[in-house]
């Protein structure tokens, strides 16, 4: 999986690099097929707008559905697991949706025998 950080009217800390990259990577354990991740980060110059002054947009392309979550917040870790926590809902949907339903169990099949 690509990992793509863009940072817009912003200055990213030295570390946000590799908690995003850990996050990111934790979303692998769902088998979605996802190419690229886009993670975006504006900042907002308005002072009055200081608890959302940081906005985070993570886009996901690949061969699954096309999945985006934003989140603004006071500061950019906050944002970005707000919308980290958004991302792995949709992703775990989709992950619940391509399961096998019709599957017997281990149990039934030995109580047909």
């Amino acid at each position: 999986m690509k990992l793509i950080i863009h940072a817009r009217h912003a200055a990213l800390a030295e570390d946000f690099s590799q908690l995003v990259e850990e996050k990111i990577n934790s979303l692998e354990r769902f088998s979605v097929l996802i190419e690229r991740i886009e993670v975006e980060i504006l900042h907002e110059a308005n002072p009055r707008q200081g608890k959302h002054a940081h906005h985070v947009i993570i886009t996901t392309h690949g061969a699954g559905p096309l999945m985006r979550a934003e989140a603004q917040s006071f500061n950019d870790l906050a944002a970005f697991d707000e919308a980290v926590k958004s991302i792995e809902l949709q992703i775990r949907k989709v992950h619940e949706k391509s399961k096998s339903k019709d599957r017997d169990s281990l149990r039934f099949k030995s109580e047909l025998n």
